[in-house]
């Protein structure tokens, strides 16, 4: 992506804060998965954050570094051949706008099919434009990532003391799982960020609406995530390690308990970012309800039943900001804070 050439959408693209450093989180939970005291401080987490690294974990890190480069590699083509993998629907090559709904950012993207069961005709065509190594990078880091986002969501089964362990883990196995896997790429923005003397919005504030999210990013900082308090803070990059996010149907499936972590992307005036995000979600049929396991004898459900398919299609009718899960609320029920 040329700088110049998106100069005209300055007035179009968001931005926020001004030229004053946001706080930096230097207690981020940083769970380290061999640690058998592992599941203890990933409910803990949940419950405080949404939100923590994962270290000392099963990914190779030959598979980030390759799927990286192939990344790279993709978003400098010629604006002209990445086109042809667009535009989104919503799969494909996307470029400034997020979504149909007057989303924008600084930012341009990929957002993949990783279900062999559905055909997405944009995520082939985006294949047929690239070279087969592109292909293979991706599928290794999906499956390498998958078995790692499972081993999370059973240490969580455990900490819950949910049974069976593969309660939430199975949901994302499922032949039918709808989960996606995204690649954005954050293009250095110097000139745009003088005019306008203010962070610019890479991608907007949000919540993620799956299950659960495992991010990595490249060392270019611009991830901040928003406290109980609703205070704003940036997150120190870690190219080796993953951050998780939990997803709104995670919030639900807890009854609450667990908060889905609103976060947000400021573009960086001198290095472009690059980060990989699998989205693990269930199949569409799903029904996403408070399990019952966890559920006290006097204790509500505090969301109406409704299946993952009504709330993605929900999803996609909201702005990226909108509070979604509050068309899902029972209002007699005390709700949970956002």
């Amino acid at each position: 992506m040329v700088v110049q050439s998106n100069l005209s959408t300055l007035n179009h693209c968001s931005s926020i804060g001004t030229r004053k450093p946001a706080t930096v989180l230097d207690s981020i939970p940083s769970i380290n998965l061999k640690d058998l005291e592992s599941k203890t401080h990933i409910m803990k987490a949940c419950e405080e954050y949404g939100f923590f690294k994962v270290v000392n974990h099963s990914v190779p890190m030959e598979f980030i570094a390759k799927l990286e480069a192939q990344a790279l590699e993709f978003f400098n083509l010629p604006q002209s051949e990445k086109d042809k993998a667009g535009p989104p629907d919503p799969f494909g090559y996307g470029s400034k706008r997020i979504g149909s709904n007057g989303d924008v950012g600084w930012i341009e993207y990929l957002l993949l099919n990783t279900n062999p069961q559905v055909t997405s005709l944009k995520t082939l065509t985006v294949f047929r434009e690239t070279p087969e190594i592109f292909w293979s990078a991706v599928k290794e880091y999906i499956e390498a990532v998958k078995l790692m986002a499972c081993e999370v969501l059973e240490l969580i089964a455990d900490g819950l003391k949910i049974e069976p362990r593969d309660t939430l883990s199975k949901l994302l196995k499922d032949e039918n799982s709808d989960s996606c896997f995204r690649l954005n790429h954050y293009p250095p923005c110097p000139e745009l960020q003088a005019l306008s003397g203010r962070d610019l919005v890479g991608f907007g504030e949000h919540t993620d609406p799956q299950i659960i999210s495992v991010l990595r990013s490249n060392s270019t900082s611009g991830l901040q995530i928003c406290l109980k308090d609703g205070v704003w803070v940036s997150v120190p990059p870690d190219e080796t390690s993953f951050f998780i996010n939990v997803g709104d149907a995670l919030q639900v499936m807890t009854n609450g308990r667990f908060k889905s972590v609103r976060h947000r992307v400021l573009a960086n005036s001198h290095k472009s970012r690059v980060s990989m995000i699998y989205f693990g979600g269930p199949p569409l049929s799903e029904k996403i309800v408070p399990l019952t396991s966890l559920m006290g004898k006097q204790e509500e459900s505090l969301y109406k039943e409704f299946t993952w398919w009504e709330y993605k299609t929900s999803a996609y009718k909201s702005r990226l900001a909108d509070y979604r899960l509050g068309l899902f609320e029972k209002k007699n029920t005390p709700s949970a804070s956002h």
